[in-house]
C-alpha cells in the first residue's frame, strides 16, 4: 500500500518537490526523510514496528514562503490522505467552535474518497458495459418471446428477420454501434436516478459527540428506502450520471472503509496551520484569552501524542499519522507552546524569507508557475502569451520591493502584481485582441503598468 514511496529515495522526493517549490532546502530534506521513514517503519521488524513513531515537524516562517505547499505536495507524492486545518479555528472543549478530533475525521473522509475513487477506476470497464445496456434499453426496449423466453435469431446479418424479436435485436445492435461511436451523444433519453436521501440535521444529546451523531444519521439513512426519480437528459449526461451510480454498486464499501482506515493511520498527513495563534506570548500573564489558547493546546496534545478517535467509518488510531505544524511566530515563539506539545514536534525547520532571485525563479521554473498559468488561460482563446526574462526580473523586483516596504506576504504578492499587470489584456481578449495574436510582456510594459503604483506607497497598500 506504500509501494509508491518505496520507489522514491529522500533525494528523489526533494527532486519532486523542487518542481513546484523554490528554495527551502532544509524543510524539503526534513519532510523527505519523514516520508521515507513511513516506508521504513512498514518494512521494519514486526516486533518494534508499532513503537516507531513519526517525527512530527514544526515549520517556522512568514506567510507565503511555501509551508503549506511543501506539505500538500508531499502528500501528493506519497498518494496519501491530506487535510489542512487552522489551529485558530479550534476552541477548548466546552466553548463554541470546532472540536480538535474533527481534523482526524476530515482525514478519514479524505482517505475514504481516495480509496473509493481508486476502486471505481478498477470497476470502470464493467460499469461502462452496464451503463451501455441501460442507455440501449432506454432507446430500444428489449422484447421477449412467449412466456418471456428469448427467441433464437439467425446468425446471418443479411437474412430477412422472420420475427419481431429478431428485428428488435438487430435494431438494438445497430444502435449499440452508434452509442459506441458517439453518434447519439446529444439525443435525449429518460433515465431513473437515485435521489440523495440525506437525513435531517438532529440535535446532539448530552454526552454525544460529532461522530456518534453522524453514525446515527448514517444508520437512519441506511434504513430509509432508496428513492428514484425520472430525468430526461442527453446520452452524454446519462453516461456520466449512470457510470457514477453503477461503479458505486460494484464497490464493496466494507473493503473501502477498511483500506481507508489503514491508509489514514499509516500514511495520513495532517497540516496544522497558524499554531502560533494558540501559543501564549511569554511576556503576558495568565488569564483572558490565553486560558482558552492553552486549552486548545491541551486538547491537541492527545491527538498528536497518539489516541483513538471514533469516526463514522470506524475507530482510527493517530499513533502513526504525520503531523506538520506551521506558524509565522512573529509575536509568540515556539517556546511559548506548552512543553508537552513542543515535545511532540521534535523537528523544527525555519523557512527563509523570499529574495528577489527567489521571486524570479518562482515565476520561471515551477511546473505550475503563474506565468505558465496565464499562458494556459490565454491559449484557450488561441492567444499566445510570452514573458521576456527582463520582464520576469522586473516583476520579481517590484514584488520584492512592495513586500519589503508595505507588508511581507511572500509569494502571494506575485498574484496581485501579475493580476494588475495583465488585467487589461485579459479584459481585451477576445473583443479587441483576437485569436492567433502573439503578446510579448517586456520590461517596458511592466514598468509602464506597475512602476507608478510602487512609487505611490499609500496607493500600493491597497492595490498591491
Amino acid at each position: 500500500m506504500l509501494d509508491n514511496i518505496a520507489s522514491l529515495t529522500p533525494a528523489q522526493i526533494v527532486e519532486e518537490l523542487d518542481k513546484y517549490i523554490i528554495g527551502q532546502k532544509d524543510a524539503k530534506r526534513n519532510v523527505a526523510i519523514a516520508l521515507r521513514n513511513r516506508w521504513r517503519r512498514m518494512n521494519a521488524d514486526k516486533s518494534i514496528q508499532g513503537d516507531i513513531v513519526p517525527n512530527n515537524i514544526l515549520m517556522i516562517g512568514a506567510t507565503g514562503v511555501g509551508k503549506t505547499e511543501i506539505a500538500r505536495r508531499l502528500a501528493k507524492i506519497a498518494d496519501a490522505p491530506f487535510t489542512k486545518v487552522e489551529a485558530s479555528k479550534f476552541t477548548e472543549v466546552g466553548y463554541v467552535g470546532r472540536d480538535v478530533e474533527s481534523m482526524v475525521r476530515d482525514l478519514v473522509e479524505q482517505s475514504v474518497n481516495m480509496v473509493k475513487q481508486k476502486k471505481k477506476e478498477e470497476v470502470k470497464q464493467r460499469a461502462a458495459e452496464v451503463v451501455e445496456d441501460i442507455i440501449l434499453d432506454a432507446l430500444i426496449p428489449p422484447i421477449q418471446g412467449k412466456n418471456n423466453t428469448p427467441i433464437s435469431i439467425t446468425s446471418d446479418p443479411n437474412a430477412v428477420p422472420d420475427n419481431d424479436y429478431e428485428l428488435n435485436e438487430r435494431t438494438r445492435e445497430k444502435f449499440r454501434e452508434k452509442i459506441r461511436n458517439g453518434e447519439l451523444e446529444d439525443r435525449k433519453i429518460e433515465i431513473r436516478v437515485q435521489q440523495s436521501s440525506a437525513p435531517g440535521v438532529g440535535v446532539m444529546g448530552p454526552g454525544m459527540d460529532e461522530a456518534s451523531m453522524m453514525n446515527i444519521q448514517e444508520m437512519i439513512s441506511g434504513m430509509m428506502p432508496k428513492k428514484t426519480k425520472k430525468r430526461k437528459v442527453t446520452i452524454a449526461e446519462a453516461r456520466k450520471i449512470l457510470l457514477e451510480e453503477e461503479a458505486s454498486k460494484l464497490i464493496d464499501m466494507d473493503e473501502v472503509k477498511e483500506e481507508a482506515i489503514f491508509k489514514a493511520e499509516n500514511s495520513g498527513v495532517i497540516f496544522i496551520d497558524e499554531i502560533d495563534k494558540v501559543a501564549s506570548a511569554s511576556n503576558k500573564g495568565g488569564g483572558g484569552p490565553d486560558v482558552s489558547r492553552e486549552g486548545v493546546q491541551r486538547d491537541l496534545l492527545p491527538i498528536v501524542e497518539g489516541s483513538t478517535v471514533n469516526t463514522k467509518y470506524g475507530i482510527i488510531s493517530t499513533d502513526h499519522i504525520l503531523f506538520i505544524a506551521a506558524g509565522a511566530f512573529h509575536v509568540a515563539k515556539p517556546s511559548d507552546l506548552i512543553p508537552e506539545l513542543q515535545g511532540r514536534f521534535p523537528i523544527r525547520v525555519e523557512l527563509d524569507s523570499l529574495t528577489k532571485d527567489d521571486f524570479y525563479q518562482i515565476l520561471k521554473f515551477p511546473k505550475n508557475a503563474l506565468t505558465k498559468q496565464y499562458e494556459a488561460l490565454l491559449s484557450a482563446e488561441e492567444v499566445e502569451l510570452t514573458f521576456n526574462d527582463e520582464a520576469l526580473d522586473e516583476i520579481a523586483s517590484i514584488a520584492y520591493e512592495v513586500n519589503t516596504e508595505v507588508e511581507n506576504i511572500g509569494a502571494r504578492r506575485l498574484h496581485t502584481v501579475m493580476s494588475r499587470l495583465l488585467n487589461d489584456i485579459l479584459f481585451d481578449v477576445p473583443d479587441k485582441i483576437g485569436a492567433n495574436a502573439h503578446i510579448v510582456v517586456t520590461r517596458e510594459m511592466v514598468q509602464e503598468k506597475l512602476s507608478g503604483m510602487v512609487k505611490n506607497r499609500d496607493l500600493s497598500q491597497y492595490i498591491l
